[in-house]
């Protein structure tokens, strides 16, 4: 067909060739996330963006380094909205998200566990 004779070699080359192709492939998507991991590790309150600039950031390459600057990027959060400890928690909600860890349920309020003809003070009522 080819007008030679595949040998042992050939396949051998073949099989080379194709482990070469996957790993490069498998290091090349390892190194798109590399901003977005770092991000994780450190906390960073805008870790998903930055993990979805690192993968789109790499086919032109100044992203990805913009990125990477921003993955390592001090992260004291001031938002007036929330106090300090609400902001804390929120960011670390996001990143059990962006890691699969699932975050532990909020424990339900008294007044919210207790029936509509229930009073949450005691039994007593007022007046």
């Amino acid at each position: 067909m080819f007008g030679f004779e595949l040998t042992f070699w050939d396949y051998a080359t073949f099989v080379v060739m194709f482990i070469c192709v996957l790993l490069g492939l498998t290091f090349i998507v390892w190194f798109a996330g590399l901003p977005g991991r770092i991000a994780i590790a450190r906390k960073h309150p805008d870790a998903e963006a930055i993990k979805i600039m690192g993968y789109a950031g790499l086919l032109v390459a100044v992203p990805w380094v913009q990125a990477f600057i921003w993955a390592f990027k001090p992260t004291d959060v001031v938002d007036i909205r929330r106090f300090p400890r609400e902001e804390a928690k929120d960011v670390q909600e996001d990143l059990d998200r962006l890691t699969g860890k699932t975050s532990t349920p909020k424990p339900p309020n008294e007044r919210e566990s207790a029936s509509p003809g229930q009073s949450t003070t005691g039994g007593h009522s007022p007046g």
